[in-house]
């Protein structure tokens, strides 16, 4: 019996027994199942990732200095966080294709606000706050209008854009006070490494143990398992798509916060393809768009990984127009490893 079952297995016990099945205790942690989950979803996109970074550096010793390891992992950041909300709507078979545009608009919000005269680490509360709020707004209209997430989530991906880019009037948000510890501390490093860093792996641990350890990831993960067996179980079906988008949103404006501390300046335009990148880092980590499972932490090793690659074709002195190539050949190759992985499985049992 698979984790997702079990939750299923276990919220249908508790509604026969009379219980609230929205709080069922998590079953007692097996470190061998967990081990071999982990070993399953996670390592091999880590050795992929550790194959990658060697591929590169062994021709070109300077790409494995210690800088550019850094910096290349910077690069990342943005895109792994919104993949570590993002994870959560892909397990539970739903989607947020509005990432993109809700980066640009908490961007925009919260430069407006630093340049209005609020200071800046009191801007950053009210960016996550909005956030939270667009991604409520993406459940409430899915689960309203009983539309698909994909085809809800597609149109407030051009909606948030359109009202960043409205606030903005268009254009690039200046004059902001860049002497104010937000800059110097978030957007530069700490401890040799860059602040943004330290938060993505922060971010990382608490949706890594919340999607593995936690009533909510179980619910996650039995909803996207079998939606209809969830809800006859009694699993909140309504309220846990309203968290997961609401934490998709909340990952996206934590992007925007950390963009806003680096680049010390509120760019309308920014985020452009950054959900597909997200989509895609989850699924090379080993989260399929079947839902069920997923791994926040195979997602980020799936958007460092499209980061690597970026970093390497500058390397090989590969024409930058050749990006996006690299970059759709290695969602490829992920997929049609993930399927072969899964067929061979399916032999075995």
């Amino acid at each position: 019996m698979t984790e997702t079952e079990r939750a299923v297995d276990d919220a249908g016990r508790a509604r026969a027994a009379g219980g609230d099945p929205g709080r069922t205790a998590p079953r007692r942690w097996r470190p061998a199942a967990w081990a071999r989950r982990a070993r399953r979803d996670e390592l091999g996109v880590l050795l992929v990732l550790g194959l990658l970074v060697a591929a590169i550096g062994i021709p070109y010793p300077d790409f494995l200095d210690s800088g550019n390891l850094l910096s290349t992992a910077h690069n990342s950041v943005y895109i792994s966080l919104m993949a570590c909300g993002m994870v959560f709507a892909l397990a539970m078979r739903e989607v947020d294709l509005s990432v993109g545009g809700g980066y640009a608009m908490c961007l925009v919000v919260g430069a407006l606000l630093v340049r209005e005269g609020t200071a800046p680490w009191l801007a950053v509360p009210v960016m996550l706050l909005t956030g939270i709020v667009l991604g409520v707004f993406n459940a409430l209209v899915t689960t309203v209008l009983a539309l698909p997430s994909f085809i809800v989530t597609l149109g407030t991906l051009m909606l948030y854009r359109g009202v960043g880019l409205a606030l903005a009037d268009g254009k690039q948000i200046t004059d902001l006070p860049l002497d104010d510890s937000f800059f110097t501390l978030a957007g530069g490093d700490l401890a040799g490494v860059p602040f943004a860093l330290w938060v993505l792996l922060a971010v990382v641990v608490l949706l890594a143990v919340a999607l593995a350890r936690t009533r909510f990831g179980a619910r996650v993960r039995a909803i996207g398992s079998n939606p209809d067996a969830a809800a006859f179980s009694g699993i909140p079906v309504v309220r846990t798509r309203v968290q997961a988008l609401a934490l998709s949103g909340l990952t996206t404006a934590c992007a925007a916060a950390l963009a806003l501390a680096f680049y010390g300046a509120g760019d309308p335009t920014l985020g452009q393809g950054y959900e597909l990148q997200a989509i895609a880092a989850c699924i090379i980590g080993g989260t399929p768009l079947a839902g069920g499972r997923g791994s926040v932490v195979g997602a980020v090793a799936g958007a460092m990984i499209l980061s690597v690659v970026a970093a390497g074709l500058v390397f090989f002195e590969v024409p930058i127009n050749w990006t996006s190539f690299a970059t759709g050949g290695v969602i490829l190759a992920a997929v049609a490893a993930d399927s072969v992985l899964r067929r061979t499985g399916r032999r075995r049992r």
